[in-house]
């Protein structure tokens, strides 16, 4: 593994799993970097990560998992890592996987590469079923199958990096998977399993999932045909 790869990690009130997330990313993939984003945590979060000596950029408030990953983009950016990987601090996503991500891009030369959870099966649950939704409208606008457009483990490429770091637009989001896919950007899926988080809240509740369902089919359906045509270099 030669390309200097960043494992970017937005917590929010994550003090149950994070120090395991850390540990199980070290042990499985010591060759990748990681960057903590603590999201405005206000439990004991940033804590363990200053007592454990990890690399963290603390923002004082809550500012959501898009601002988030942007702020870990720019950091990848800036200190010249060719591949960021987005790794949920939750517990979920497993990092045996890491490897596997890594050379699908170097294979394929993927902008990203997502670990998707249905890739080789199919679900019933109210998750599944909503990423079906959204599997649908990601189909229509954009003319590619993903399986899996609501992953939060993904793997980017460093075109990928600079958009998203320089881009105010590009949250991590279905949208703008749909929006680049028009664009020419190369995304590919991997299999995966993952856990349930381990402890703590997801950033999204029952009823801000419904309207985040709702407003990323509005937006990949309608909003994104807007943003700029700017193709992939």
């Amino acid at each position: 593994m030669t390309s200097k790869i960043l494992a970017i990690i937005p917590c929010h009130n994550e003090e149950a799993s994070v120090k395991a997330t850390v540990e199980g990313l070290i042990s499985e993939t010591p060759c990748v970097d990681f960057i903590i984003i603590n999201d405005g945590s206000c439990d004991r979060t940033l804590d363990i990560c200053t007592h454990n000596g990890y690399p963290v950029i603390n923002m004082p408030f809550n500012l959501g998992l898009a601002n988030a990953v942007q702020t870990g983009m720019r950091y990848a950016y800036n200190n010249g890592y060719e591949m960021a990987l987005q790794f949920d601090g939750d517990g979920q996503h497993l990092p045996e996987y890491i490897n596997n991500m890594i050379k699908e891009m170097q294979e394929t030369s993927a902008d990203i590469v997502i670990a998707s959870r249905y890739m080789n099966k199919t679900t019933q649950s109210l998750r599944g079923l909503g990423g079906g939704f959204l599997r649908l409208a990601v189909r229509i606008a954009a003319g590619k199958k993903l399986t899996d457009p609501t992953s939060g483990m993904r793997l980017f490429n460093l075109k990928m990096i600079e958009r998203f770091a320089n881009q105010m637009n590009h949250g991590p989001e279905p949208d703008t998977l749909a929006y680049l896919i028009r664009r020419g950007a190369r995304v590919v899926e991997i299999p995966v399993s993952m856990h349930e988080r381990r402890a703590g809240k997801s950033y999204l509740s029952v009823p801000k999932a419904l309207d985040y369902m709702i407003r990323m089919f509005i937006s990949i359906m309608i909003v994104s045909w807007f943003r700029s045509k700017e193709g992939i270099s």
